[in-house]
């Protein structure tokens, strides 16, 4: 019987998920990650529910509380599930997720939808500059590609009709948030305001570029944050006495580009 995995990396946007996989080989030199993966056909409604009933089906399998990270609508679905299911997280891990965790890029690309009079594949060009920077065209027409499977393949709750939010706040168990200062779908903003909702076993972190796939370009950095941020919670608990902690905002960690 294969052995249920330490941590785990929710991928709720299948095509993004090259964007993910060096960060989880790098974690995976330390400890025992797997990936749970969300799919959703097209014809499905979009729905958190589902996903968080997926997840709690296979978590169900697990005898001891895990490790949770995940990126975007991934990150969202471990927020909502640690809300739910507290006894099952030992800790959770953000990803470009910001105060208002609904808030992801394609409630961005709706407002932008309503705002701007122009083709689909106009505004798909104009997200993937607002996401990656710019790009040469032919790079800009694979991005926009993957942006426009992903408007169809993820359990995002926002349309051109809603964009949803979701209550503020954070969890029981110990959080760790990571932003990009160059992010513009989760801006510094967005990701500072987290501070006044953290316990003081939380932590906040900005990687200094990368955009919203910060994680991607910086993977070891990002890996590293990540995996001391778990040690962390191994020290804690084999100490006899807690000691009070002050909330810590861990700044900006310099870093050259990709």
């Amino acid at each position: 019987m294969t052995e249920f995995p330490n941590a785990l990396w929710l991928d709720a946007n299948p095509s993004f998920t090259r964007f993910h996989v060096p960060l989880v080989q790098y974690l995976a030199k330390s400890m025992r990650i797997a990936t749970w993966s969300y799919y959703q056909e097209q014809d499905e409604a979009s729905s958190l529910e589902i996903a968080l009933t997926l997840l709690h089906d296979y978590l169900k399998n697990s005898d001891r509380p895990i490790h949770l990270i995940g990126h975007a609508t991934g990150g969202l679905i471990g927020l909502l599930y640690a809300r739910k299911y507290p006894e099952r997280v030992k800790s959770l891990t953000l990803l470009g997720v910001g105060v208002n965790p609904a808030v992801d890029w394609q409630s961005h690309y709706y407002a932008l939808q309503e705002l701007l009079p122009c083709s689909r594949e106009t505004l798909l060009a104009q997200m993937t500059w607002n996401i990656f920077g710019h790009q040469d065209s032919q790079t800009t027409t694979r991005l926009g590609a993957l942006l426009e499977l992903d408007l169809a393949s993820s359990p995002s709750p926002h349309s051109l009709y809603k964009r949803v939010g979701i209550p503020q706040g954070g969890i029981e168990s110990p959080l760790l948030i990571c932003g990009s200062t160059d992010d513009t779908i989760v801006d510094r903003n967005a990701l500072q305001k987290w501070q006044a909702l953290m316990k003081p076993s939380d932590r906040l972190w900005e990687c200094d570029g990368g955009r919203h796939f910060f994680h991607y370009f910086h993977s070891a950095l990002v890996g590293r944050r990540i995996s001391n941020f778990w040690q962390s919670q191994v020290s804690n608990s084999l100490q006899l006495t807690a000691q009070p902690v002050q909330l810590q905002w861990e700044g900006v960690v310099n870093t050259q580009s990709a």
